[in-house]
């Protein structure tokens, strides 16, 4: 069952953001990708008050994915990402990303907190980052 509403266009339009963020992560790299747009649409919180839907989360500006920013957002979705993103709106969820709102690939290693959000684990080249319980409950 859904965690956060969606059509296909939606499904469409998430899995060319998993795609455009994480092609070269693998595909548990795009679901966490994935996991990180839903829990901005679920959130209520911070940076993400007004996202409510997967349209917003993904041309968020400024805040927003650096794939929609920079113009490497051009890719169709292929089926495997739209499967993947239909997992995400699922709500299937995978560990670091699982209550992660961030993310970013830094040449070296993660630190510790990013823009005061504490570091929740790394895969691959991706380090994600959960906003603390106070700060956005809804979150977890």
């Amino acid at each position: 069952m859904a965690v956060i509403k969606a059509n296909s266009n939606d499904l469409k339009l998430l899995a060319r953001l998993l795609r455009a963020e994480a092609e070269g992560e693998g595909d548990l790299g795009m679901l966490m990708v994935g996991n990180v747009g839903v829990n901005r649409v679920r959130v209520d919180c911070l940076d993400f008050k007004n996202i409510r839907t997967i349209p917003q989360m993904v041309f968020q500006s400024p805040g927003g994915f650096e794939a929609t920013q920079k113009g490497y957002f051009y890719q169709r979705a292929r089926e495997s990402e739209i499967r993947l993103a239909r997992r995400a709106v699922n709500g299937e969820r995978q560990h670091p990303a699982s209550n992660a709102l961030w993310y970013f690939r830094p040449e070296g290693q993660c630190p510790p907190t990013w823009w005061n959000q504490t570091h929740a684990g790394r895969f691959k080249a991706h380090c994600f980052y959960n906003p603390s319980r106070q700060d956005c409950p809804s979150a977890y």
